[in-house]
């Protein structure tokens, strides 16, 4: 039995793709819209060499493994299977044929993996890896993330909804739950390419700072904001959140930063922006969840080596009590679980769209990293696997919460 023929007899006799292998066998559904194709031993190797999701990764990222049709498809057609739940017999051959790959087909980890240094979620490493996922190229994230170069769950009025109609719909929310007005001051923490800053300037007169740990973010967000004539209202600096000295701000976001902060340091993390409200200010916290809390913080393999290195997700409860504990009453709470699946969707069509462009600009490998794992993301929202919330807390003044009987937003 060929390879196609095994991979069959793991996931079953019932798959809606093609798979196709090196060595001309064929399992699934013949001349179905979407084929994976084992196209090398090497493939097989990588298995061999770190079984479950990082071997398979490097295999697709190498290009030893290709996805023809639609990527997003082609996972949602396998059932999910873990090498415990291989029939025994059927993990024994299948070890021992990829024991033989891995010894006569020797591979590399693909250039693109990221290795962390030093200690988890210092200053100097946490540095290394908002760098490594985001200084790829502002030119590769405009052809992923549209016009709107918004990189968080964007909010949907509608489901036909735009991406730049959600993303600034979201941008709005925060602002309206923030009670945004003119002359307050905002604090941004992880800004990204200063979204938010620049909305909050435009459309609510306020004054923004927005930080982040990316360098290209920093400097494309500043040339933006003058370009739109915000640079009296928006600020964007390439700087830690820990290190931001000025105090007294009536309102902080902080949107798609807690994935990257660590279980450990959500004490000091929601204490310290505590500190930077006046009373009567309001923190909204926007970050990926984990549904509950009988998984682990730490993100899979394939995250932590080729996305969001050091990544650690949550569950709201969790948050909830680390904010509620550290100086903020919470107020309002909302999963946008089907929005961030929906706002996949569209970066998905995008990068599939600019797909020569983007390898272009940023290599074969780091495309091939951006389609699997945005793919994979849109599948985890739909199936309740991870989750995306917002949380909003408020910094009593005495006991006044300084907020009405009902919310406006």
């Amino acid at each position: 039995m060929g390879w196609a023929g095994v991979f069959e007899r793991i996931l079953g006799g019932d798959l809606s793709v093609e798979i196709r292998a090196f060595d001309g066998s064929r399992a699934g559904t013949a001349g179905a819209d979407v084929c994976v194709e084992v196209r090398s031993p090497l493939a097989l190797s990588h298995l061999a060499n770190a079984p479950g999701e990082l071997g398979l990764a490097r295999a697709y990222v190498s290009g030893a493994l290709e996805v023809h049709g639609d990527m997003y498809s082609a996972l949602a057609a396998f059932p999910s299977v873990t090498l415990n739940d291989v029939p025994a017999g059927l993990r024994r051959e299948l070890l021992f044929k990829l024991a033989g790959y891995r010894f006569w087909w020797p591979v590399r980890v693909p250039e693109v993996e990221h290795r962390s240094r030093g200690w988890r979620h210092s200053k100097n490493r946490d540095s290394q890896s908002i760098s490594y996922h985001y200084d790829v190229s502002n030119r590769f994230y405009e052809y992923v993330l549209g016009s709107s170069m918004a990189y968080t769950c964007a909010v949907y009025p509608e489901k036909d909804a735009t991406l730049e109609q959600a993303q600034f719909t979201k941008h709005d929310l925060v602002a309206r739950k923030l009670d945004l007005s003119e002359g307050q001051r905002l604090l941004d923490v992880g800004c990204g390419w200063g979204g938010m800053v620049m909305h909050a300037a435009e459309h609510y007169g306020v004054r923004g700072l927005g930080v982040t740990l990316s360098r290209q973010q920093a400097q494309w967000a500043q040339k933006a904001i003058a370009e739109r004539g915000l640079a009296d209202l928006a600020e964007v600096r390439y700087m830690d959140y820990r290190d931001v000295r000025e105090t007294g701000f009536d309102a902080v976001s902080s949107i798609g930063l807690t994935e990257h902060i660590g279980l450990k340091q959500l004490p000091h993390y929601f204490s310290f922006l505590q500190d930077k409200l006046v009373p009567g200010g309001r923190l909204l916290n926007h970050c990926i969840t984990r549904p509950h809390g009988q998984q682990r913080a730490r993100t899979g393999k394939f995250i932590g080596r080729y996305v969001f290195p050091d990544g650690e997700l949550e569950p709201v409860g969790t948050l909830v009590s680390a904010m509620n504990d550290n100086g903020f009453e919470v107020r309002h709470e909302e999963n946008l679980r089907e929005h961030y699946a929906l706002t996949l969707a569209h970066w998905c069509e995008n990068l599939d769209r600019n797909w020569s462009a983007a390898v272009a600009e940023a290599g074969h490998a780091r495309a091939r990293v951006w389609r699997l794992y945005m793919a994979a993301c849109r599948l985890g929202f739909e199936r309740n696997n991870i989750q995306l919330h917002q949380v909003l807390g408020v910094k009593l003044d005495g006991t006044d919460a300084r907020m009405p009987l009902r919310p406006a937003f």
